[in-house]
């Protein structure tokens, strides 16, 4: 069977793809934030309770954020997902029900790791005995949802599997005949344990400037998740860049050169940023790898648009002019972001010195 027989017919757009792909990379980048310091700090509290790392405060710390970030990473995740929709619907609808069963199950997993995370926040001290295994289903759960997550994104590029549906009608296929599946998934766990180090560093880094000489003893712990889980990165980076056609691998257009271009300038941020956060400069390492993750997000759509070539290019996407629906999505972004950073204000304690120098959060 013919692959491109299965690819539905694309809907127009309301206006050039170009703004489709720009608004789509600027909201999965906040959404690629806010969803690692999630899932990292997940990872590093159920690595601190079943190890019995002493360092409570942390743990306590992570426990009170832990449910705000879940809030944030979701809602975060419409914006992306909808513009992903807009551009490559009929590739990711397809995909989506190859694997149903398992891509609707991601709300029910959802809602017990939310649960899981109030649980840890509002019964950190009677529950102590069960930290270990608490913080174990909610970073397992996060971790199934990022694999499935990771195994749609695998299965929408690649219609040359699509036909193994009608062998496997149950809606439960799995792409593991993708060589870049596996190292695609460790890849993006292993980041989010960096950017999870570094957003406590940065947190530390706050508290430390505010007075608080004891967060600053905390600082060297969070850079290490970071510098560590950034140094191990390196090497399933490689295994995942080796995975991918060599069509993209190689330079031999326009968009490959771009590709190898913001690859090698993502490296070299990401270096840059593990010499800064192996010397616990915080906030030079948060500059560097911020860069380092917009070069990541760029090639990421490159290869994608790449990877899709053969079937489909958003060029050929008919336009049917309609600005209005633009413009007020405009609005309600920019004043949606105000709100939010309006709240995030709200939820941080107060930048005072005494408090803060008798707050457990940042002692161990």
């Amino acid at each position: 069977m013919n692959p491109a027989s299965l690819i539905p017919s694309p809907d127009p757009l309301q206006v050039p793809w170009g703004w489709f792909q720009i608004l789509l990379s600027i909201t999965f980048l906040l959404h690629l934030l806010v969803m690692n310091i999630m899932l990292g700090w997940s990872i590093i509290a159920c690595t601190n309770h079943v190890f019995k790392l002493s360092r409570a405060g942390e743990n306590r710390l992570i426990s009170k954020k832990l449910p705000f970030t879940i809030a944030f990473t979701i809602n975060f995740g419409v914006a992306p997902l909808l513009f992903l929709q807009v551009l490559y619907g009929h590739f990711m609808y397809t995909s989506s029900v190859l694997m149903a069963g398992f891509w609707l199950s991601i709300v029910l997993l959802l809602i017990f790791t939310y649960y899981g995370a109030y649980i840890y926040n509002l019964q950190f001290a009677s529950l102590s005995s069960l930290h270990a295994p608490l913080t174990t289903f909610i970073a397992a759960l996060f971790l199934v949802i990022a694999f499935f997550f990771t195994n749609n994104t695998s299965l929408m590029v690649t219609p040359e599997t699509w036909p193994r549906y009608f062998d496997h009608p149950d809606g439960l296929l799995l792409n593991f005949g993708d060589p870049t599946l596996i190292p695609r998934y460790l890849h993006s766990v292993l980041a989010s344990v960096a950017i999870g180090g570094l957003a406590l560093g940065l947190y530390y880094d706050w508290k430390k400037r505010g007075g608080d000489a004891a967060a600053a003893t905390r600082i060297p712990s969070a850079m290490n998740w970071f510098s560590y889980a950034t140094i191990l990165n390196f090497g399933i980076g490689t295994w995942y860049f080796s995975g991918l056609p060599p069509s993209i691998r190689t330079v031999t257009g326009t968009a490959s050169a771009f590709t190898l271009f913001f690859l090698i300038a993502g490296i070299g941020a990401a270096i840059l940023s593990v010499i800064y956060g192996l010397q616990h400069r915080v906030r030079r390492a948060s500059v560097a790898v911020l860069g380092a993750i917009i070069c990541m997000v760029a090639v990421r759509e490159l290869v994608r648009r790449q990877t899709l070539a053969p079937w489909f290019s958003t060029s050929d996407l008919q336009v049917v002019p309609q600005y209005s629906p633009l413009l007020l999505f405009l609005l309600v972004f920019v004043a949606g972001l105000a709100l939010i950073w309006y709240m995030i204000k709200l939820v941080l304690p107060a930048n005072n010195p005494a408090k803060n120098s008798a707050d457990p959060e940042v002692q161990s």
